[in-house]
């Protein structure tokens, strides 16, 4: 098995141990806030909700993580003897620079701004503007560099 299936499941195994603790742990809590249940006393559910949450998006990565590892190569990550120089080489292609993830975050303030202050015309303002954005982003190595 691969080393982040086992960082994963590792995390998996402690949150779950946590989640156990922490629902045990608030079952007895004297605060008025928590919701009444008629056989153990009182539970907080929204800790408990984010920490099984938590529990099984871990689990999930985990499975997810042990599957494609599988089907891999061995990475230089999984050698013991393994040096800062076996992992040299091209990681993919990465933009120099790009206007475009601006514009879309701009797009994506403009859509939080008019949520808040609920003026649709904002939100829909934001949204044609994201659109726009996303779609430059991902069309703009169609054109050639001297056509920009």
């Amino acid at each position: 098995m691969k080393s982040a299936a086992k960082l994963f499941y590792g995390l998996t195994v402690f949150l779950g141990v946590v989640t156990v603790v922490y629902i045990f742990g608030t079952m007895y809590l004297q605060d008025t806030g928590n919701v009444i249940n008629e056989n153990h006393g009182r539970l907080e559910w929204a800790g408990a909700t984010g920490l099984l949450m938590s529990t099984l998006l871990t689990l999930f990565l985990g499975v997810y993580f042990h599957f494609t590892e599988v089907r891999s190569d061995i990475t230089p990550s999984d050698w013991e003897e393994a040096e800062v120089a076996d992992g040299a080489g091209t990681l993919g292609f990465f933009s120099a620079s790009s206007i475009w993830p601006f514009v879309m975050t701009m797009g994506i303030l403009l859509m939080g701004y008019g949520i808040a202050f609920m003026a649709y015309w904002l939100i829909v303002l934001g949204a044609v503007i994201l659109i726009f954005a996303g779609t430059k982003l991902n069309t703009q190595y169609i054109t050639p560099p001297e056509k920009h």
